[in-house]
């Protein structure tokens, strides 16, 4: 079997998997089964299509391109390259451990709600492969209902406030970014006379700085939204906090990274001359969410949000990353995605198993849990540490490589008589900071603090659960000691990155 039809089926497998349990009655336990068996041969797949990937050679691999709307321009076209293909393993490895961590965690309309996770893993691995903008479009809106649904039937209490909040700031961000594809489709159509959504037509478009702003702007507020940057954040707490166990963790692992992904693929890539414009001021805004988002994890009681606000700050690192401009930085940006998606993962898996036992998630409410459920506090510290940003783990090494190219970046500027970048730099250290001190806190009274339970003695975790969290560890170490596979297939891809949005367009 080809490389291109082992990637189509990479996609179309949990699509077809929904079909299933749709179509044919099964018990709970069922499908569950089958759902994570699904998922399981998805990743099974996609590492095949990792070890065969070559980060040397430029261009798409495994590529299919049909036409699907031939008059406008539009086809169906999937591809790998050296930025998703981290992105599309990260997906695929996550899918079997978001259902087999949280096996109990969702007793009602339990078909309904596998076949939601199946289709939101759909849409999110179509976003992240499709190399066509209307095809793009179609899956980043698609991945707007399933998420909807989760959140609004299997949430929380406030489910109803959290699914509104995140439906109208998405839904917001998504028409404006329709609205400048429609034009830029246009503008290479006048250019060229021939209608095309590709995206390696859309990159040789060449357009007045004033319309790259306008259209910058409205592409990176959709991204920034799904980031999220502040000033743009408010959503995904209460999305988090209301959000059921596998909800959380797709949302941390996976979904978070569309608005990086989008920014990197997309947005700076489309309209250089604009991104290297307003550089200073977007990457104000991922220090300003380093620090910000730190600060509002440090004052939290609520454990969900504490990882919440976190992923405000790990995110912003990545952005601050892609900004900077040089190959250390991009780089660490790939990697400070997939460590930030493995980390989020464990910890919101951790947070779910301790409230099946505990039935909230106050963190006043617990303590000396080290002593009460050992094997639970042991994975919580290593997870901890790998927030934290621990030598020998995957937070080490994509924060380390984000900070040395934003130095390096920051000193040339610095040299030219532009200090802002070096000022910037120097700020986004105290993230680290800040990091380490609500990532302590938390686990010294979590973990370590008297011990307290709210509803007496708590079960330690079942084999199960051990299994998935030792998965995710070492997972975490193994990018953290051995990056260099990953680095490997990145580099070109970053290079190539670096020289587009370094490039005028302007015509």
């Amino acid at each position: 079997m080809s490389d291109a039809m082992l990637l189509n089926l990479v996609l179309l497998l949990p699509l077809l998997g929904a079909l299933m349990l749709a179509l044919v009655r099964h018990s709970p336990n069922a499908v569950r089964v089958t759902t994570t068996a699904v998922l399981t041969v998805q990743f099974a797949l996609a590492s095949v299509l990792y070890a065969h990937f070559d980060g040397a050679a430029s261009g798409l691999q495994a590529a299919t391109s049909v036409p699907w709307i031939a008059d406008w321009g539009v086809s169906y076209a999937i591809g790998l390259d050296g930025v998703n293909v981290l992105l599309v393993l990260l997906t695929a490895f996550l899918g079997p451990l978001v259902i087999l961590g949280a096996w109990t965690a969702i007793e009602k309309n339990v078909t309904f709600f596998h076949v939601n996770v199946l289709l939101l893993q759909f849409a999110m691995m179509g976003a992240f492969l499709a190399q066509d903008l209307f095809l793009f479009y179609v899956f980043w809106e698609a991945m707007l209902i399933p998420m909807f649904l989760i959140i609004g039937i299997w949430g929380g209490a406030r489910r109803s406030y959290a699914t509104i909040k995140f439906v109208l700031y998405t839904a917001f961000g998504s028409i404006l970014m329709l609205a400048a594809v429609i034009y830029l489709v246009w503008s290479l159509q006048q250019q060229g006379g021939v209608p095309s959504f590709a995206f390696a037509d859309l990159m040789q478009a060449r357009l007045p700085l004033e319309v790259q702003t306008t259209l910058l702007a409205a592409f990176a507020l959709s991204f920034a939204i799904k980031v999220p940057m502040v000033p743009l954040h408010t959503w995904l707490p209460d999305a988090h906090v209301e959000a059921p166990t596998p909800g959380s963790v797709i949302l941390a692992g996976v979904l978070l990274k569309m608005g990086t992904y989008g920014f990197m693929k997309l947005g700076f890539p489309l309209f250089p001359d604009a991104t290297r414009a307003f550089t200073p001021v977007l990457m104000t805004l991922s220090v300003v969410s380093i620090v910000y988002g730190a600060c509002l994890a440090l004052v939290q009681n609520d454990i969900k949000k504490i990882i919440a606000y976190s992923s405000i700050s790990h995110l912003g690192y990545v952005m601050l990353g892609l900004l900077s401009l040089d190959l250390a930085g991009i780089q660490g940006a790939i990697v400070q995605m997939v460590s930030h998606g493995l980390v989020a993962a464990g910890l919101f898996l951790l947070v779910g198993m301790v409230y099946e036992r505990g039935h909230t998630r106050e963190l006043s409410a617990y303590g000396g849990l080290a002593r009460q459920i050992p094997v639970y506090g042991m994975f919580f510290i290593v997870f901890t540490l790998a927030s934290v940003g621990l030598p020998t783990t995957s937070g080490f090494t994509g924060e380390f490589m984000v900070l040395l190219g934003a130095f390096n970046a920051a000193w040339l500027l610095h040299l030219d008589g532009n200090n802002l970048p070096l000022v910037l730099s120097v700020t986004a250290v105290t993230g680290v900071v800040l990091g380490a001190l609500y990532m302590l806190r938390f686990a010294l009274t979590f973990v370590f603090g008297p011990v307290k339970a709210p509803h007496g003695p708590l079960s330690d975790l079942t084999t199960r659960e051990r299994a998935v969290l030792g998965i995710l560890t070492l997972s975490i170490f193994a990018l953290g000691l051995f990056p260099d596979s990953a680095l490997r297939k990145t580099e070109l891809a970053a290079k190539t990155y670096q020289q587009m949005v370094s490039t005028s367009r302007v015509p």
